[in-house]
């Protein structure tokens, strides 16, 4: 091929970070995206300082991500009886250099959509086409595509698979993965018009292990000090047999669950007025995927949910997305646009990612609640009785490492695509 081309599969989060990045080093790119008018869907995601401080690199500041959430000022958790577990600030108010932002899924997922558009031009983001399968060349990647038109099919220099937990891509790669894990977390989550508690942007996990709430703003208070407060209610049953309820993103009624949390009652929170309050709720499973031994497979590669779809305790499956994203870019830059800038990608990322999901499946950091749980059921006076401050100090710091955004080695690493880089094509 004369003129490189990169194509990405997907126009969600990671896809479209993709080819942020892939314009911003000079690679031309076109995103295939299967969804004929994208809107914004979804709740509320946690993108983490490593995350925020690539969008930033990317010309995506804070006046733009204000628009579609608020930075985050503390993380707790709490036990069954209201009382703290461990907290601590996020963010500029931890000392990161980089903001940790709460925000609206679907609003950050249409802004990432208007700037590439605006940047890129509105011909590199082609929706109502689908990539079905691939086939790898000497020279370039041949993709089949479903477009309203019929059948088609497109020569690329390389392919990336975005396209979330289901990808076509991923299936084809590997194809005798086992299927979709669910380990009988339930999740009912929506959103309710609410003053916010505590420091005002406080993300809030309550409860055990396998019965829990998560609580957190996704939008500034407006002139009545109300802001839109982002929850989910999970409670684990049996998995044994499957997930047997049809659909994946389902609108349920309120009273179908609330009464789960009817004990969730203290004089700062009031969990089921919390939940009544809400318009409309949805059920979801909580679900992953095996770690698999590569995301790469000659001249393709999977990034973000089709590579390593992790359960939302860690709330960095988004962030994931976009770190995945950087590191192909800067891949890029050193080895230009080629399969070997995406076996740089795939061992730099796939092992240590692949460990993050398994540990994120194993409760993340809310591995906390579940010692609590196993000490003391969960109900406490003092909880250094319970797990002393340096040993819930230590397991905190243990999975920020895992994550990739412990404090001072983030605010010390040099930027991923230095200012003005550009790969060779």
């Amino acid at each position: 091929m004369t003129h490189p081309l990169v194509m990405i599969a997907g126009g969600g989060i990671g896809g479209l970070v993709t080819a942020l990045t892939l314009h911003q080093v000079g690679v031309p790119c076109v995103v295939f995206e299967k969804v004929r008018e994208p809107k914004p869907l979804g709740v509320g995601i946690n993108l983490q300082p490593n995350a925020v401080r690539e969008l930033f690199d990317l010309g995506l500041g804070a006046d733009r991500l204000d628009t579609v959430g608020l930075p985050a000022r503390e993380w707790a958790l709490v036990g069954l009886n209201g009382n703290d577990i461990f907290a601590e600030p996020r963010g500029l108010e931890a000392g990161y250099r980089w903001p940790q932002y709460a925000a609206h899924r679907g609003r950050f997922h249409m802004l990432l959509m208007d700037v590439f558009r605006h940047r890129a031009g509105p011909d590199a983001l082609r929706t109502a086409t689908e990539v079905t399968g691939y086939r790898n060349g000497p020279d370039g990647v041949t993709v089949q595509l479903r477009t309203p038109e019929g059948p088609a099919e497109m020569t690329g220099t390389l392919l990336i698979g975005a396209e979330g937990i289901h990808s076509p891509i991923r299936a084809q790669m590997h194809p005798d993965q086992p299927p979709i894990h669910w380990g009988g977390a339930i999740m009912w989550r929506g959103t309710t018009r609410a003053k916010p508690i505590r420091t005002g942007s406080s993300f809030i996990g309550l409860g055990t292990h396998e019965h829990r709430m998560v609580i957190y703003p996704i939008s500034h208070p407006d002139a009545d000090g109300l802001a839109q407060i982002n929850w989910i209610a999970e409670l684990t049953v049996d998995p044994s047999h499957g997930w047997k309820d049809a659909g994946w993103f389902q609108p349920v009624p309120i009273d179908s669950f609330a009464h789960h949390f009817d004990a969730f009652r203290y004089d700062w929170l009031d969990v089921p007025a919390l939940l009544r309050g809400a318009d409309v709720a949805y059920r979801n499973p909580m679900i992953d995927r095996d770690p698999i031994p590569t995301w790469i497979d000659g001249r393709v590669a999977l990034l973000g949910d089709a590579a390593h779809a992790m359960y939302p305790t860690g709330s960095n499956g988004a962030s994931q997305a976009i770190m995945d994203a950087r590191t192909l870019g800067a891949a890029m830059l050193t080895h230009g646009v080629t399969p070997q800038a995406l076996e740089a990608y795939d061992a730099q990322l796939a092992g240590p990612v692949g460990q993050l999901v398994l540990r994120n499946r194993g409760a993340g950091p809310f591995g906390l609640l579940n010692l609590v749980d196993q000490r003391c059921g969960g109900v406490f006076d003092n909880i250094d009785a319970v797990i002393p401050a340096a040993e819930r100090a230590a397991f905190m710091a243990d999975y920020k490492r895992a994550a990739g955004f412990a404090r001072d080695k983030l605010n010390e690493a040099p930027r991923m695509i230095p200012e003005g880089a550009r790969a060779a094509v």
